[in-house]
């Protein structure tokens, strides 16, 4: 009998967010949405994960992803479900990000900066995305 669902696993700085056997997860790639199922070859910003046919809109920030044919891993440093992102603060840190990049900082700092700004983008596309 054919596997039905795989191990999906994330983990950032702060501990576990997700751990749950899912039917698919959806991640992006350089040529659009990419779709992990079952059995998948193995491989290494929104995700969208579906458990029991119904779609989860996650945001993610840089890490990795280990893709196995039974199992999702994926280690990042932003991991936050849709319904969980407050869109004020990431507007405000959108907004505080791009202020300072507008200081003089050094190429540590706009790095950081940079970083900073990614996530809370990735946050406002996904919660913006969901509202429609």
């Amino acid at each position: 009998m054919a596997t039905t669902t795989l191990k999906l696993e994330i983990v950032t700085p702060a501990g576990t967010v997700y751990s749950e056997d899912v039917e698919m997860v959806t991640l992006p790639g350089v040529a659009g949405q990419m779709g992990i199922y079952p059995r998948h070859v193995s491989l290494m910003g929104e995700m969208i994960v579906r458990k029991e046919g119904r779609d989860v809109f996650i945001a993610t920030g840089e890490g990795l992803i280990e893709v196995t044919g039974r199992r999702v891993a994926i280690l990042t440093d932003l991991a936050i479900p849709a319904d969980r992102i407050d869109e004020l603060k990431a507007e405000e840190a959108r907004q505080r990000a791009e202020a300072r990049l507008r200081e003089k900082l050094s190429d540590e700092e706009i790095a950081s900066v940079n970083g900073s700004l990614a996530r809370s983008l990735a946050q406002l596309r996904v919660k913006r995305r969901r509202q429609i």
